[in-house]
């Protein structure tokens, strides 16, 4: 069945690649006018080939989630190319500062840490400032942000992305409280593991087989899966869906943390594609 996007005018944040390059095309195949918005713009525009070479419509646009006048402009020249604005896929991320310095929080540089909100929060949050009152104006407006389940529990590790993706979680249930009866839907989708081109080497050894082992399906997460959720939250077939922070994990977060141990006891394992 169409999702229903012909004519809707959307920008995804961080589709040069990865991810974010999955949902872009997800959507200008469903019929959406795409502006593909990156920092690398050279990235963004091999996106918009693709997407041109398979008889989509969308142009590119760099954009730098730390600069506030980026991303007003971002929004701006969306709104002067395409003529209106319906669908902000806040997708894009500082992974580059979710490195081995992102570590515990005794350890933690100050810097870093508030170089991952600037771009992951507050980023984010003017995007959505400066969009809303354009989708105001759309009859089927939708902000689909990108959180993590790295936002629903700790870990050894990636503590400022872990607590900006939490930060991602609140921002989404207070733009959906205060824009609703306006007619402005915010969801978040909070992705598991998901296993890129440029990830996909870590994952094809034990270290996959043991994340595998964690989660509720026989296979690890793909863009795919992502993309296909961001083309459901945008499209009038979700519009009754707003506040929600959805997990598209696998299960990854929805068990018991000893599951894995109990059914490789008890003989249950006996999969691992």
């Amino acid at each position: 069945m169409p999702a229903g996007l012909e004519s809707r005018v959307a920008i995804v944040t961080g589709s040069g690649s990865g991810i974010g390059r999955d949902c872009a095309r997800a959507l200008a195949a469903e019929g959406a006018q795409v502006i593909v918005a990156d920092i690398n713009e050279e990235m963004a525009r091999e996106t918009v080939a693709g997407i041109c070479a398979d008889g989509g419509l969308a142009d590119a646009i760099r954009v730098d989630l730390g600069d506030p006048l980026s991303i007003e402009a971002m929004v701006r020249t969306t709104v002067e190319r395409f003529g209106r604005l319906d669908i902000l896929h806040n997708n894009a991320a500082a992974t580059h500062l979710a490195s081995s310095l992102d570590g515990d929080i005794a350890e933690a540089d100050p810097a870093l840490w508030e170089a991952t909100f600037r771009i992951n929060v507050t980023g984010t949050m003017l995007a959505t400032k400066f969009s809303i009152p354009h989708l105001l104006a759309s009859d089927s407006a939708s902000i689909i942000n990108t959180s993590s389940d790295a936002g629903h529990g700790g870990d050894f590790g990636h503590t400022a992305y872990g607590v900006s993706k939490a930060g991602i979680n609140a921002l989404t249930q207070y733009t959906a409280a205060q824009y609703g009866k306006a007619g402005i839907r915010c969801n978040a989708i909070a992705p598991g593991l998901i296993v890129t081109p440029a990830t996909a080497d870590n994952y094809a050894g034990p270290g996959g087989d043991m994340m595998k082992r964690h989660h509720l399906t026989p296979r690890l997460g793909t863009p795919a899966d992502i993309a296909a959720m961001v083309v459901f939250l945008a499209s009038p077939a979700s519009g009754f869906v707003t506040g929600q922070i959805i997990h598209v994990d696998g299960g990854l977060l929805s068990h018991q943390p000893y599951l894995a141990d109990v059914a490789a006891a008890r003989g249950k394992v006996t999969d691992s594609r």
